[in-house]
């Protein structure tokens, strides 16, 4: 099989290329929104995602599954590209979160500190969620619209424009099946929304969000996303939408 062909859960082949096209289109526009520093932070991020998730598309395995399985392998000296999946959303993450502070406060140290963790566990965490959801047609995208529906606000306005133009574009082949947006396409989505978030969302909500992005990432290990969609009957109905019969 090709190395941009996938078989989906239902075993329909699928093409992984324009879930790339999406990951570029991101980059692209995390490049050119925001001012000074945040471009440069806001398209490492979303690039990093997106080329750590090429990698993991083209040469992983399942020898590993999570993040405590990847964390295992490291352990013992085994580097994945699952890890090289979690240093590079995070390495993102911490790149634009310092492009979004300015210098060091005299005074507020701490805060500084704090702000800079949270900002930097939003984006990776939303990154890591997106590309765990993205295992049915159309759920990832999906589950993209509301973070990222939510920064048209504040100053992530532009690039929550851009991924929500993306979504669009992206939407109807992969809920079609001919396409999948793959670790490529999704972290990249991820992060982009990440981003936004970062720059928009107040901090009343952005402390609730990270609370809940880890404990999300922390129940991943223990419990399969898909059969609790599955067995909740509006998020069933939900995950369904739009999808081939």
């Amino acid at each position: 099989m090709s190395t941009w062909r996938r078989t989906n859960y239902r075993g329909r082949e699928v093409d992984l290329r324009p879930g790339v096209g999406l990951a570029a289109w991101l980059t692209a526009s995390a490049a050119v929104t925001g001012r000074g520093r945040q471009r440069a932070g806001g398209a490492a991020a979303v690039g990093l995602a997106a080329l750590v998730g090429l990698v993991d598309d083209q040469f992983g395995s399942a020898s590993a599954k999570g993040l405590k399985g990847h964390l295992d392998q490291l352990r013992h000296g085994r580097v994945t590209t699952g890890s090289l999946k979690i240093a590079g959303l995070t390495l993102g993450a911490l790149v634009a979160a310092t492009g979004e502070s300015q210098k060091v406060p005299a005074a507020g140290r701490a805060r500084w500190v704090a702000t800079l963790a949270a900002n930097t566990v939003l984006m990776a965490g939303l990154a890591n969620l997106i590309n765990l959801l993205d295992l049915r047609p159309g759920r990832a995208l999906k589950a993209a619209v509301l973070p990222a529906g939510a920064a048209l606000a504040g100053d992530g306005r532009q690039l929550a424009v851009s991924t929500l133009t993306g979504i669009a574009a992206a939407l109807p082949g992969d809920l079609a099946e001919r396409a999948m947006l793959g670790d490529c396409g999704a972290g990249a989505l991820g992060a982009s929304v990440g981003v936004a978030a970062m720059r928009s969302w107040p901090t009343w909500l952005k402390l609730p969000a990270v609370a809940g992005l880890v404990g999300l990432t922390l129940a991943s290990e223990k419990v399969s996303f898909s059969a609790v969609i599955d067995r909740t009957d509006w998020l069933r109905r939900l995950d369904q939408v739009g999808r081939a019969p």
